[in-house]
């Protein structure tokens, strides 16, 4: 843009917030206003195009035609791979860059096509019936930290001067269901569960990977609504983690704080109580009643002013006002969207996300010289279970059939759906019968979809869900009953799971043969779950969620309090655990060492085991390290993961996996919320699952435990 004089925030050598404070100093109240919903609009007489906020990158960028579609974020959390989710992360941004440039440049500003992404999604994936969990990294805090960092470094780059994209960890903070009371819900949770369990993977994401933007919740969390929340938004947020970014509404949310939590009787009151409290942008049309808040005294312009400047430091980092000769990422070109590169990265996502389940008496991998394979279920051939929720358009999609049918071209390959997904038709049984009989193998693909489970208004109204929770765990009860028929044929049989949340199969795991997770495995993922039935990959993603038994093991869907939930305070028998996977190969943990068997209060204690493949296949191992307090005076977690590394082993190779704990991962939370160290015992374990489960496991892995002293 053409700088006149005095005009500084045209001037390129001036710092973003420089440019922003001159650039907000010459807006109308109505014009600052205008610029604080997620469709701004143009003030023609700055230099301002309009801009829409509203970008979706979950797992791809979404909804704004092709692009690559990765694995849902459940599933690349399963890869346990936070170098590979970088990887994943820096080809979205590539792809939202060039997607970005190319629209702009034909006058395209609509929504969707933007620099600021609404990704990752940080909560934690307390209880399996919420339909939005397979947006998350799972249930572990330290997992979602990791991969959460990770991703938005990813996304936001690494330039000096300019942001790729702006990254949005959401939604802060306690949101993971009912889907059906996020409007209205109050989320309470203790500051010992907030501190322990529902806030560490955002700080993370801020003060590590310097998240330039924050998306809050829908609820209320203990009383206050989350985006107008003086907690959470400024002492939290601002005052204890130093976050210097901006703060997004999610979509209604400035108005549920009057409509539908009844906190303020007015429509001034909801945007000008966010925006004290530290929420600058909203998604939605409640934030133009600001003008009348201010003519009421409700807000000051000032308080305004301050809101306004941190979305225009975003823009001006994101270089939205400077020529694209001065912004690297401004010459990607169109034609990198969805290609072969990038697809070749979200083939290699879905291989590392797949987990093995269940492999009896090492059924898997199926020999390539069987004749005739039969492929049923409603997920064997539906493109939708791809993909889970927030994508975007696939140049093609490889379900599992068709990535059978490519891996097999020779073999005859038969298929039937057999069912629907949750009607309880059983129409179709007869066929999946008949198929199975003429088949050497059956491999039945079931599971759920974004149909069952899903944010708020996608999941159908049923006996097993409800506007995007689950009711039950189980497999749906008509998948259930094919699943058995197609087994009493006698036809030995390989379960796939495609699905975004634990599932129950409690018969599958004491009858069939083999059973491989595979998620919603996004466009390649056909071929990757081929690859590994058929053994050209050696599965060696781990589960980052408890997959629990019944819903008798969980506490109430509405309870926020940690106890009995997730991995860390369960106290019952999991189906599988968090953290558990089986391979191909055999791994064998041995010489666990600390570098000195006590340490004192405040200080480091770095960790080493050798790890070797003394298997005949080539094949990757998650070696993960857990922390349990053996001697606290406040409830802790039974253990809690403290570290892991996925390494690749070819047979006979060995290797040594170091580890640092920190003060802070030998600290307790006590019931105020207060973090510190006590002296005392903690036991350390290393190995390819939590200890205690090996049984589940095999011989396919190992684990091995030493005792490490804090003294004062």
């Amino acid at each position: 843009m053409a700088k006149k004089e005095n005009e500084r925030y045209k001037d390129t050598s001036l710092s973003a917030e420089e440019r922003a404070e001159d650039l907000v100093s010459r807006m109308t109240l109505a014009e600052k206003v205008s610029q604080m919903i997620h469709g701004a609009a143009a003030i023609e007489k700055l230099g301002i195009p309009e801009y829409n906020w509203w970008n979706e990158c979950l797992h791809g960028v979404a909804r704004a035609g092709v692009a690559t579609v990765f694995p849902q974020a459940i599933g690349m959390a399963a890869s346990w791979n936070t170098d590979l989710l970088g990887r994943v992360a820096d080809v979205i941004s590539t792809e939202a860059r060039a997607k970005h440039h190319d629209f702009a440049r034909r006058g395209d500003r609509g929504i969707y096509k933007g620099l600021t992404y609404w990704s990752p999604n940080i909560n934690i994936f307390r209880d399996p019936r919420w339909g939005r969990g397979h947006e998350t990294y799972g249930e572990d805090p330290y997992l979602t930290a990791r991969m959460g960092v990770a991703f938005v470094k990813g996304l936001q780059g690494d330039d000096p001067k300019y942001l790729k994209l702006v990254a949005t960890p959401k939604h802060y903070a306690v949101h993971s269901g009912p889907e059906k009371d996020r409007h209205h819900f109050d989320a309470k949770a203790s500051e010992k569960d907030m501190r322990e369990t529902y806030l560490p993977a955002f700080k993370a994401t801020v003060q590590e990977a310097k998240a330039e933007s924050i998306m809050g919740a829908y609820n209320r969390t203990n009383g206050e609504a989350c985006c107008a929340s003086p907690t959470l938004l400024q002492k939290i947020l601002r005052d204890e983690w130093g976050f210097k970014g901006y703060v997004v509404s999610d979509c209604g949310a400035i108005r549920d704080i009057h409509e539908h939590h009844k906190l303020v009787k007015t429509e001034e009151e909801a945007p000008a109580l966010a925006v004290r409290a530290g929420c600058d942008l909203n998604c939605g049309m409640y934030f133009p009643h600001l003008v009348r808040a201010v003519r009421k005294k409700l807000i000051s312009e000032k308080e305004i002013d301050v809101a306004l400047r941190r979305l225009f430091v975003a823009r001006f980092k994101l270089g939205m006002f400077d020529p694209d000769e001065d912004v690297p990422y401004a010459q990607i070109p169109i034609e990198v969207n969805a290609c072969e590169e990038h697809r070749a990265l979200g083939l290699e996502m879905a291989r590392e996300s797949m987990v093995l389940l269940k492999n009896e008496d090492g059924f898997l991998p199926l020999s390539k010289d069987l004749k005739t394979i039969a492929v049923i279920g409603p997920n064997a051939d539906d493109t939708r279970v791809l993909k889970g929720n927030y994508y975007g358009d696939a140049k093609s999609v490889v379900t599992p059939l068709a990535g059978i049918q490519n891996k097999l071209p020779e073999a005859r390959v038969m298929s039937a759906r057999g069912c629907e997904h949750v009607e309880p038709s059983e129409e179709g049984f007869a066929q999946a019968a008949e198929v199975a009989k003429k088949a050497d193998v059956a491999i039945i693909c079931l599971g759920l979809s974004n149909e069952i489970e899903g944010e708020q208004g996608e999941g159908r109204k049923t006996y097993y869900a409800e506007v995007g929770d689950r009711r039950e765990i189980d497999l749906p009860i008509v998948q259930q009953r094919l699943l058995e028929a197609v087994y009493a044929t006698g036809t030995p049989v390989v379960l796939v799971l495609l699905n975004g949340s634990a599932v129950a199969v409690n018969w599958a795991q004491k009858n069939v043969k083999g059973i491989l997770e595979a998620w919603y495995p996004g466009e390649a993922g056909g071929t990757a779950v081929a690859d590994v039935l058929f053994g050209d990959y050696n599965p060696g993603g781990r589960l980052p969620v408890t997959f629990n038994k019944s819903l008798d093991q969980l506490p109430p869907f509405e309870d926020y309090n940690m106890d009995n939930r997730t991995y860390r305070f369960f106290k019952g028998e999991p189906l599988y655990p968090f953290g558990f996977g089986l391979s191909y190969t055999k791994f064998k943990y041995a010489n666990l060492r600390t570098g000195k068997t006590k340490v004192s209060l405040g200080e480091s204690a770095d960790v080493s085991v050798e790890v070797e493949n003394v298997g005949r296949r080539a094949g990757d191992e998650v070696a993960q390290l857990y922390v349990t307090d053996d001697e606290a005076s406040t409830r802790v977690p039974v253990r809690q993961l403290a570290g892991f590394r996925r390494i690749h082993f070819e047979p006979g190779e060995k290797a040594t996996v170091k580890f640092t704990i920190t003060p802070e991962q030998l600290s307790v939370v006590d019931e105020k919320g207060k973090q510190r160290q006590e002296p005392g015992t903690f036991t350390l374990s290393v190995g390819g699952c939590q200890p205690g489960y090996e049984a589940l496991t095999g011989d396919t892995t190992g684990v091995v435990t030493a005792k490490l002293e804090v003294a004062k």
